[in-house]
């Protein structure tokens, strides 16, 4: 079994500290762009292809995105929530296009928070 070392606090300090300066609007919008960027992998937009390809897993990510744009568009205005929403659009429509069956209107991941999506 191996052991673990014993993290530094002054290193844990100085990260508490450098995350204390961060804004929560910064935060949230660097939150949303991984989740962005993670679906669009699965879903195989890059430049990869299908390499990395995993409906399943873009399901997840897409959802999540959804979720925290729901909880999070009144506390990150409009300037920030408006081209994520475009783009979670964008997903969910690269979603349901991937899709050999494609979900029911309103069943797709992320249709919980935003209704159904139609192209």
């Amino acid at each position: 079994m191996s052991e673990t070392p014993p993290q530094d606090t002054a290193d844990f300090d100085t990260m508490a500290r450098d995350i204390a300066e961060v804004p929560a609007v910064e935060v949230i919008v660097t939150v949303a762009v991984n989740l962005m960027s993670a679906a669009a992998v699965k879903l195989g937009l890059t430049e990869e292809g299908d390499q990395y390809k995993d409906l399943d897993e873009a399901r997840k990510l897409v959802h999540a995105l959804a979720g925290l744009l729901d909880a999070g568009a009144t506390e990150i205005s409009s300037f920030h929530a408006a081209p994520l929403r475009d783009g979670l659009k964008s997903l969910q429509l690269a979603f349901r296009e991937a899709s050999v069956v494609p979900d029911a209107p309103g069943q797709g991941p992320g249709e919980k928070y935003t209704g159904a999506v139609f192209g």
